[in-house]
């Protein structure tokens, strides 16, 4: 299994680098967790996007979300640029003759997510060609999910864990034969974390704040993170979700995490690409 970092800020995008998106690779699959703002670009500078098996949102957040309309136009162009490769079409013909009946991308949503996504798509018409307003109809195959779903991609099971955060949202657990990897998407302390992350081989955990947040909204400090990594004996923890790039700011997240927990600490950034291996009991 391998994770590839895509994009690390909160709903803030800034420096350069993508909001909040993952890649992860195992037992033949590629899996997208989260597809922020600025996801898609840097997805395809390490993988063609039809290469995709799944994506899982963890919540309804733009920071999140957002690109997901860039990535079902992408994946639209890359299935009209196979028919034009097959019949000598024209650009525009090839688009015309995709078939709409060819399974899309499984996309996995929280309930509800299927009409936030239609309303994002009415909102760019593109009144002339009204195939391009279809990516969420032939480009993804939309599926709704509840907490306690699980689904199978390859040979990859992927179960979703209830969190705490102001919209509902699942962190994602991805396991392998090669090893298994859980993300929390955004989230405050909750029970559905023991689940999540419970003896997972490397735990993506947002380290969004400095101190514990005992409110509605629902982030984790790094130091909540590395105290869920510790409880339920995850291997190795990458922090990530940050509102700033300053290296000081990472470095007292990165501390502040260690102190709670032995394992290795990673800081998320754009491009780190990680090795995650089941790990040898006893």
């Amino acid at each position: 299994m391998q994770l590839t970092v895509l994009g690390t800020r909160s709903g803030m995008p800034a420096e350069g680098q993508p909001s909040s998106g993952y890649l992860v690779e195992a037992a033949g699959s590629r899996l997208l967790l989260d597809c922020g703002p600025g996801i898609t670009t840097a997805l395809s500078a390490v993988t063609p996007v039809e290469a995709l098996d799944a994506v899982v949102i963890s919540h309804m957040h733009a920071d999140h979300c957002y690109d997901l309309l860039p990535l079902g136009k992408a994946l639209l162009h890359a299935r009209a640029a196979r028919v034009l490769r097959e019949t000598g079409l024209e650009p525009m013909q090839a688009l015309a003759a995709l078939d709409a009946s060819a399974p899309g991308v499984p996309l996995y949503v929280p309930v509800g997510g299927r009409a936030v996504l239609d309303r994002l798509a009415a909102l760019f018409p593109v009144a002339t060609f009204p195939l391009l307003d279809k990516a969420f109809d032939i480009a993804f195959d939309v599926r709704e999910y509840a907490p306690g779903a699980a689904f199978t991609t390859g040979g990859c099971a992927v179960s979703l864990h209830p969190g705490r955060h102001a919209a509902p949202n699942c962190g994602a657990r991805v396991e392998s034969p090669s090893g298994t990897l859980a993300y929390t998407g955004d989230t405050g302390l909750a029970e559905g974390l023991a689940g999540l992350a419970h003896g997972v081989d490397l735990l993506l955990a947002e380290a969004t704040l400095d101190a514990t947040d005992h409110g509605p909204h629902g982030h984790l400090s790094a130091a909540d993170a590395g105290g869920v990594a510790a409880e339920n004996g995850a291997g190795e923890l990458v922090l990530t979700h940050f509102a700033t790039g300053d290296p000081q700011v990472l470095q007292r997240r990165r501390v502040a995490a260690e102190a709670v927990f032995a394992g290795r600490v990673h800081i998320a950034r754009p491009g780190l690409r990680l090795p995650v291996a089941a790990r040898i009991a006893g």
